[in-house]
């Protein structure tokens, strides 16, 4: 049977997981993705070494292909992965600066110049995108500004994914979805914007070519085999974004269902069957994005979220921030027992998960993490709880913000991720939607999106329904409970005013101790 490789470059680890056609696993391999912060005058400098990608991920392979009996069985390998991160590479390929990672701030100037000069409403208009510091086109005009002379050296900007195939294949290119973070795309052309790149004085000429997701671009060369195990000549196919590419296993190509991604970000996802570019998306920082799936687009909307939990259970329930995701299970499941334990509502105790700001439906960079309702009798458990219920009020802000803005009703909530894994933490989603969610049995859909994509590229699946309907594993629906959802109903719409009731304290604490 054929197999086929996707690799997802994630903000927590680096993998490769080997599928048959199928989609049973055969083989993975994992290493951690570091963090580095280069400049100590800039403590909250944050940026990937390509170096270390390069690596892990290569060590990620090897690890996998050393799992199977013959290398060459590999039909193709697709990557996939974070959005917006990229880097400057000169004439003969060489990095010339690290990627900034989405976790760094340093590009809030130059969202300004945009916001002032461009304007949310125009770029939204054509690209789809909402204005963040972390949009790739802000990182270019900051190396403009701050670094002329690399930029002046830079042959092409490659987002991460793109740099990955680049070691693999030698070929510089880029696909739609990743194209469409960049802040420089036109959704209806599916081209690069000519508009939006005078207006902003970037050098076209440093933008990679633009072709669909499941492109096949080269072949593995030799130093990429040597570095992988992989074996040389293996075809590499256009991959795309991480969370995109995690829709393609579940069906969330169809319009009309919802994926709701939970790991370090939660993103929700509708599939649309044109570009929808309403103001009213716009305004709740909505995402309108080229799908992987050819002929589609998407509307998203995401959130910090894992981060918040890992918090918790760093700050407030002793655990090792350095500690492996097998070593700290036992750790997670007494936790979450005492989430489970305490009542629905948390005993009063309510969070605005907006720890790492606020990206939808609220768009906020200077809000802030909020836990109200506090008495004496909260316990550890209550917190837990609120936070989950927080982060649980969240996504069905998003999902009403979506459903107003596409005029539609979701009635299918598809879920995947590290959160799934929680029978708690989805039960409450589900209550606190009111509506099922349905958890299909797939361990990871991101790496095996991008393998579905890879298969497509050199004809092991038709396109994305063939593929759909051969790999996908039903898996558990939880239904919510009525009587909790009509209390969650009321709950949310206190939830609703807790942003407002906080949002100038929250503003000046953020002038005084965050700028």
């Amino acid at each position: 049977m054929d197999y086929l490789m996707g690799i997802d470059l994630g903000s927590t680890s680096l993998k490769a997981v080997v599928y048959d056609s199928d989609g049973n696993v055969i083989a993975r391999g994992s290493r951690a993705t570091e963090k580095f912060h280069p400049n100590p005058d800039h403590p909250e400098w944050t940026v990937w070494q390509p170096e270390q990608i390069w690596g892990g991920t290569a060590d990620a392979i090897r690890q996998a292909v050393r799992s199977l009996d013959d290398p060459r069985r590999i039909r193709a390998v697709a990557v996939t992965g974070m959005g917006m991160d990229g880097l400057p590479v000169d004439a003969d390929g060489n990095w010339l600066y690290p990627m900034i990672s989405w976790h760094d701030p340093r590009t809030a100037g130059q969202l300004k110049w945009w916001q002032d000069h461009i304007g949310a409403a125009k770029v939204f208009s054509i690209g789809g995108n909402p204005l963040w510091p972390i949009n790739s086109a802000l990182r270019i005009l900051w190396l403009a500004e701050n670094e002329p002379e690399i930029l002046k050296r830079t042959h092409k900007w490659l987002l991460i994914e793109d740099f990955l195939n680049y070691m693999l294949c030698g070929r510089q290119v880029t696909d739609y979805s990743m194209a469409s973070c960049t802040l420089l795309f036109d959704q209806r052309s599916l081209e690069w914007s000519d508009e939006l790149i005078e207006l902003s004085g970037i050098d076209r000429r440093i933008l990679c070519d633009v072709l669909p997701s499941g492109t096949p671009i080269g072949e593995v060369h030799d130093c990429a085999a040597a570095a992988t195990g992989l074996s040389p000549g293996t075809p590499v196919v256009l991959g795309g974004h991480d969370h995109i590419c995690g829709s393609l296993p579940v069906g969330v190509f169809r319009p009309g269902v919802v994926l709701d991604v939970t790991g370090t970000w939660e993103t929700v996802m509708a599939p649309t069957a044109e570009p929808v570019l309403k103001d009213e998306l716009r305004a709740a920082g909505i995402t309108v994005q080229a799908h992987v799936a050819r002929g589609m687009h998407t509307a998203w909307g995401g959130n910090v979220a894992g981060e918040m939990v890992e918090w918790y259970r760093r700050q407030l329930a002793g655990g090792d921030a350095a500690a492996s995701e097998s070593s700290d299970s036992g750790q997670w499941t007494r936790l979450m027992a005492e989430a489970a334990q305490s009542p629905p509502g948390a005993r009063g105790a309510m969070f605005l998960p907006h720890m790492s700001a606020a990206a939808c439906p609220v768009v906020d960079s200077r809000s802030l993490g909020v836990f109200a309702g506090l008495t004496p009798l909260a316990t550890r458990g209550d917190l837990l709880r609120a936070i989950i219920e927080g982060l649980d009020y969240q996504f069905l802000d998003i999902v009403s913000a979506m459903e107003t803005a596409l005029e539609v009703r979701f009635e299918k909530l598809v879920a995947v991720g590290g959160a799934t894994r929680n029978a708690f933490w989805m039960q409450n989603k589900a209550d606190v939607a009111g509506r099922p969610v349905e958890v299909p049995d797939i361990e990871e859909a991101t790496p095996q999106g991008a393998a579905i994509l890879a298969g497509i590229g050199v004809g092991v699946y038709r396109d994305e329904e063939e593929a759909f309907e051969r790999i996908y594993r039903p898996g558990a629906v939880y239904e919510p409970d009525r009587r909790l959802s009509e209390k969650y109903a009321r709950w949310f719409e206190i939830y609703r005013e807790l942003y407002p009731a906080a949002k100038t304290v929250n503003h000046r604490l953020f002038e005084e101790f965050l700028t």
